[in-house]
């Protein structure tokens, strides 16, 4: 998530994870969904979104967020089994797999009493792929007819709109994909694929000040770098209804601080608990905690559009690095066995059919410090003679990329060849990443947009790709990857996306760290908090006393 993000998320039973859920389940607080008081409004952790809270342009967790609240789209992913069902569409059906028909149910408004049409699909996404318009998720709608010419790697576009879509009348419209991909109906899920009101193209500025959406929230009140008011869409015609009065979501630059209020009972939901809570959590809640498998993956990426990153000696120091640490005990240690060392680029959460293959990564992400050491001197010593690990100083980083750096200053025998570099917030942090202002090495991760192992290579890992902070380039990679978009045969799909990924443990854009398990704490008057496995709480079912 980013990476993220972005509903997107769902409870998934994942029995190849070592590592499962700690102290109570999810309504053992309090009752059931229906429990608490009617009227009650949940106050919850957030922080700054990255970008503007437009469905395109939105990539990571904290905005993502607040649009799956917001918004509908067409599929949605079952809470409990992560499965992807119609939410908005009342079918998505195709006779090859390329071409598609979209019918969408009639009578849903958004929240400004406007109806929400097969044009309201059709315009978002035209507006999201618009080289233009400047959105970091245009690449979701690559496969669309005519993307090309809207968002061409170079120059002005040729065309306004994509040819690939088609509104047929209010309440259907036709998709023609340039080539076939057989679960292309299971991505719609994801926030880019939302759709806009009118208003958001008549006033756009007014729009950012506060969206409009067809979700089971609409924003009430936002003051900006402090909190935002949610409260229970009246024009809300899906089956996900608020069991709350609203959500009162509040922005924290101290993770410490958001726990404090959390104990203090200023605060009902945390899930950007601090890595020194997860040891006495348990007690200080009197079992108030939840700790599962998510479909995340923490990784460290190198900025590969700087030359001394991008010679052909560079992937042995990236390699080197990746050997240098100590993942075992850094996840025991400092994250109290809610981390998982990562020996692959996706996540358990998949299972094998899903894609998840246990080793994938080989040698190159186990602890050897001789061979690291030895293949950072190959290939011409670390660029600059340090390496930095930038990360956003408030959020709980600094104790881990502490212990990584001790970790590789060991296997180097050098004190200074790692140091940390925080950077003042997440917002910060994240616009030097995208503006690739990076010279060393800095914190990535990917919280799965759908459950598929394909949405953890393609929009990370394929050239020009939304979420490729690194920049990596490999048009083998990326040929293998559109070969296993095409494959109708699931298990064939599985093989050539296997075989993609093993491209990356080769090349090691980014390094996999650990999987990353979904943590919430929650306050006494709080009742039925549950996390789906992209490790956001189920806010529509949370009741507070």
């Amino acid at each position: 998530m980013s990476a993220v993000a972005r509903v997107r998320w769902a409870v998934i039973v994942a029995t190849s994870v070592a590592l499962v859920a700690t102290g109570c389940s999810s309504t053992s607080s309090g009752g059931g969904g229906g429990g608490g008081n009617a009227n009650g409004i949940v106050t919850a952790w957030w922080g700054d979104p990255a970008n503007p809270l437009e469905p395109a342009n939105t990539n990571e967790v904290n905005g993502g967020a607040v649009l799956d609240m917001i918004y509908t789209g067409l599929v949605a992913y079952d809470p409990k089994t992560s499965k992807a069902g119609n939410a908005m569409a009342e079918s998505i059906t195709s006779s090859d797999q390329q071409n598609w028909t979209v019918k969408i149910k009639p009578g849903w408004k958004f929240s400004d009493g406007t109806p929400v049409t097969a044009a309201s699909f059709v315009d978002a996404w035209n507006y999201g792929a618009l080289s233009t318009n400047k959105q970091v998720g245009s690449s979701f709608f690559q496969y669309i007819q005519g993307y090309k010419d809207v968002a061409p790697t170079s120059g002005s576009p040729a065309a306004q709109t994509m040819s690939g879509l088609k509104v047929v009348d209010d309440t259907s419209f036709t998709v023609a994909l340039s080539q076939k991909f057989s679960t292309w109906p299971q991505t719609l899920g994801y926030a880019a694929y939302y759709p806009l009101p009118k208003s958001f193209f008549t006033d756009h500025a007014a729009f950012l000040d506060k969206p409009v959406g067809n979700g089971p929230y609409t924003i009430a009140a936002w003051t900006k770098s402090q909190k935002m008011q949610l409260r229970p869409n009246p024009d809300y015609s899906g089956s996900n209804k608020p069991k709350n009065a609203g959500i009162d979501l509040k922005v924290y630059t101290d993770t410490n601080a958001a726990y404090a209020d959390l104990q203090a009972g200023n605060l009902d939901v945390d899930n950007g608990l601090p890595n020194s809570a997860l040891k006495t959590i348990q007690s200080d809640l009197s079992g108030r905690f939840l700790n599962q498998p998510a479909g995340i993956i923490q990784t460290i990426s190198f900025p590969l559009y700087q030359s001394d990153w991008s010679t052909g000696n560079a992937k042995l120091v990236r390699q080197g690095i990746s050997m240098a640490i100590d993942r075992a005990t850094i996840t025991k240690v400092v994250f109290n066995n809610t981390r998982t060392p990562a020996t692959d680029f996706t996540s358990p959460v998949l299972g094998d059919s899903g894609g998840y293959k246990e080793g994938l990564c080989g040698d190159t992400c186990k602890l050897n410090a001789a061979k690291a050491k030895q293949l950072i001197q190959q290939g011409g010593g670390i660029p600059g003679g340090q390496l930095t690990i930038s990360y956003n100083a408030d959020g709980p980083h600094k104790e881990w990329v502490d212990a990584v750096c001790n970790s590789i200053n060991n296997a180097m025998g050098d004190t200074k060849a790692c140091v940390g570099r925080p950077v003042g917030t997440f917002a910060d942090f994240r616009n030097q990443v995208h503006g690739k202002q990076m010279t060393g090495g800095f914190r990535t991760g990917w919280q799965m947009d759908y459950p598929l192992i394909q949405n953890f290579l393609q929009p990370v890992y394929v050239t020009g790709a939304s979420s490729n902070d690194s920049g990596y380039s490999n048009k083998a990679f990326d040929a293998k990857v559109s070969q296993a978009n095409g494959e109708a045969d699931a298990a064939k799909a599985v093989a050539d996306y296997q075989d993609a990924e093993k491209m990356l443990a080769t090349d090691l854009p980014a390094i996999p760290l650990w999987y990353q398990n979904g943590t919430v704490g929650w306050s006494s008057r709080a009742s039925s908090v549950m996390l789906n496995p992209f490790s956001v709480p189920v806010y529509t079912e949370i009741t507070v006393k």
